[in-house]
């Protein structure tokens, strides 16, 4: 079984780069990464999920070798959140669709307002 240190010098070779260069772009010391190499010391949670970012593989991945299974759930952003009245994924919204929003907000804000009185 492959280790983390293994599966990330894997990555490395994989993307065509030095381990130096992994390391200054990651902020992680040469001598960290060596311990990693010898096992003195295995990467922080932070550090892994850094990791896992950049090479864009899961931490199941990356920690225990797994390949990711139909289970995994994958975040989707709410189509309905706008800035300057366009949604996230720059589709313009409708009149309807904008008045719709702004009655739902209202309808929010009155529910919270009773709760609050009772």
């Amino acid at each position: 079984m492959q280790s983390i240190y293994g599966r990330i010098e894997a990555l490395i070779k994989q993307k065509g780069m030095t381990k130096k260069s992994f390391c200054e772009q990651l902020n992680i010391s040469t001598g960290n990464f060596g311990d990693w190499k010898r096992g003195k010391s295995t990467p922080s949670t932070n550090k892994l999920i850094e990791i896992s970012s950049f090479f864009g593989v899961s931490l199941d991945w990356l920690i225990l070798g797994k390949e990711p299974g139909p289970y995994m759930v994958k975040e989707q952003q709410d189509p309905y959140l706008w800035e300057n009245g366009r949604q996230l994924n720059e589709m313009p919204l409708s009149d309807h669709e904008k008045e719709f929003i702004k009655e739902y907000i209202k309808f929010v804000e009155y529910r919270k307002n009773q709760s609050r009185d009772q």
